[in-house]
C-alpha cells in the first residue's frame, strides 16, 4: 500500500481538540530517542513530515498527518525522559492517557522499541498497562540496520521470552529500519485491511441508520 500524500494536519495539547473521528487513526508512541521521526519519514516517504532532533524529548504536542486523505498517522510524545521534571512526566502521562482513551477510531498503537536494547520495565509496563485497557498495539523494534543478523535474533528470542513471562501470546511485532526501509511495507500492509474493515463499519452503521 504506497503513500502517495502525507501533510501534517495539527499538533495540541488537548485531546478534545484532535480531528473528528471520521477516519482510521494509528498511534506511534515510545521512549525518547527511539527513532519515531525517522520511522514516521520512512513510512510515509517523506524525509521531513516528522521533524528529526537530536534532542531526545522533542514531541510535546499530539501531531496528526493525514495520509491519503484517508487515515490518520499520530505521532505522539515519548514516555520516560528523565531530563525533564516530574510535573512535566506527569502532564505528558496525562495527555498521552487522555488520548489513548478518547478517540474511537484509534484502530491500533504502533509501540517503539529500540532494537538495540535488553527488554526495559518501562516499555513492558506500557505495554502491560495497553493490555489491561485493552487498547490493541503492536511492537516496533526500530534501528535493527545496526545489528547482525545473529545479534538481531537472540535479541528478538529475548524478547520473546520475556514477553511470555506474563503474556500468553507474543503481541505482533515488525522488524523496521529508517535507513533501509525495512519493515515498511509489511506495517502499511497490515494497516490497509484495518482501515478497509473501518470503512465498511461505517457504512453498515449508516445503513442501520
Amino acid at each position: 500500500m504506497p503513500v502517495k500524500q502525507a501533510e501534517f494536519k495539527v499538533s495540541n495539547s488537548d485531546p478534545a481538540l484532535c480531528p473528528p473521528p471520521d477516519r482510521p487513526e494509528y498511534a506511534f508512541i515510545g521512549r525518547s530517542n527511539v527513532g519515531k521521526s525517522s520511522l514516521i519519514n520512512m513510512l510515509t516517504g517523506r524525509h521531513s513530515l516528522a521533524k528529526i532532533s537530536g534532542k531526545p524529548g522533542k514531541t510535546q504536542l499530539i501531531n496528526h498527518f493525514l495520509i491519503d486523505n484517508e487515515w490518520y498517522l499520530v505521532d505522539l510524545p515519548g514516555y520516560g525522559y528523565a531530563q525533564v521534571s516530574k510535573s512535566e512526566r506527569e502532564k505528558f502521562a496525562g495527555l498521552i492517557n487522555g488520548y489513548l482513551t478518547s478517540r474511537p477510531n484509534l484502530l491500533c498503537i504502533f509501540v517503539l522499541v529500540d532494537s538495540r536494547i535488553q527488554p526495559q520495565k518501562l516499555d513492558l509496563d506500557f505495554m502491560t498497562n495497553l493490555g489491561d485497557r485493552g487498547l490493541p498495539f503492536v511492537i516496533v523494534f526500530t534501528k535493527t540496520e545496526k545489528l547482525g543478523t545473529v545479534k538481531l535474533q537472540a535479541m528478538l528470542d529475548t524478547y520473546r521470552a520475556t514477553l511470555l513471562e506474563t503474556w500468553e501470546e507474543v503481541p505482533t511485532w515488525f522488524i523496521t529500519s529508517a535507513i533501509t526501509s525495512a519493515g515498511r511495507e509489511e506495517i502499511l500492509d497490515f494497516i490497509r485491511p484495518l482501515n478497509e474493515g473501518f470503512v465498511k463499519e461505517r457504512i453498515a452503521t449508516t445503513k442501520r441508520k
